[in-house]
């Protein structure tokens, strides 16, 4: 049976891709934590507001990304305030073709009484 916060931090998944796929600013600010944390084996990146995700998640991107989604999501911890999922998240452009794909781990945290990612940790790309 899954537990309230596995289905709370997968319903953050859910709304985080809806809005960064509509590019809405203001969607994406219930979804994430700010300031957000991404640990890469490349760089620590530290964002303190939805607009500047955006403009590095677009200038990361290029052109040629139309949508992402995400993938063969796995439940690796949970507890009443912190759940750690471990998601594939594909990257598509305008054809439905897949530009890349790439494991990621994110911690989604209640804070009082909002769930939201906290931080996330990407992987090597496929």
């Amino acid at each position: 049976m899954m537990s309230d916060s596995v289905k709370n931090a997968l319903a953050v998944l859910d709304n985080h891709i809806i809005a960064l796929n509509a590019h809405d600013e203001a969607a994406l600010q219930k979804t994430m934590h700010f300031p957000h944390i991404r640990l890469s084996a490349a760089e620590l990146k530290l964002w303190p507001t939805p607009e500047s995700y955006f403009a590095d998640f677009k200038k990361r991107a290029g052109g040629a990304w139309h949508h992402s989604a995400f993938h063969d999501i796995k439940v690796m911890a949970d507890s009443d305030t912190k759940v750690h999922l471990d998601a594939e998240i594909i990257r598509y452009d305008v054809n439905n073709e897949i530009i890349n794909r790439f494991r990621s781990l994110w911690v989604v945290t209640n804070e009082d009484g909002h769930w939201a990612a906290k931080m996330r940790s990407s992987f090597a790309a496929k």
